[in-house]
């Protein structure tokens, strides 16, 4: 599965590992935790072009597509 959304580049990042438990007691550190972005593997039909292309986009790229249009937001990617 692609790890990073073509059209917004979101990828994964490192946050912190805290419970509330942990913040309750005396500092006892939990390590750094992998946060991944919420990707979507998802068919979209371009028009344009006749053509169906499939591609693992984070949500706030389907809305993009949604809002935008497939073939102008992708074309603005340089993915077609």
């Amino acid at each position: 599965m692609a790890k990073i959304c073509p059209i917004t580049k979101k990828g994964s990042r490192v946050g912190g590992g805290y419970s509330n438990r942990t913040r309750a007691t005396q500092f006892n550190p939990t390590g750094q935790v992998r946060k991944y972005p919420n990707l979507q593997k998802k068919k979209i039909f371009i028009p344009e072009m006749n053509k169906t292309v499939s591609l693992f986009l984070s949500t706030k790229a389907i809305k993009t597509i949604n809002k935008r249009g497939a073939y102008a937001t992708l074309k603005k990617a340089g993915l077609v």
